[in-house]
């Protein structure tokens, strides 16, 4: 499990068997999780974050995207 990003305590990472799928990123803190497609940003799921936490997630993500893709296309290549 590569973890790409840490901020306010959320951890942003991705899963070795995670190829198959189009390109996304979990984040966790505490017992929230979340997925979230990156092209474009959007919530998959999530389980455990209040509505204002996973906004602040999403726009955590808008602004480290170009990152996490060049971290995803790295990785996965």
């Amino acid at each position: 499990m590569p973890v790409i990003y840490r901020e306010n305590g959320y951890v942003f990472f991705f899963y070795s068997a995670d190829r198959r799928e189009k390109k996304h990123m979990h984040v966790r803190k505490g017992d929230g999780v979340a997925k979230y497609w990156l092209e474009p940003v959007d919530l998959f799921k999530s389980s455990g974050f209040r509505s204002s936490e996973l906004r602040e997630i999403r726009k955590i993500i808008e602004e480290n995207n170009e990152n996490f893709l060049e971290q995803w296309d790295r990785y996965f290549s």
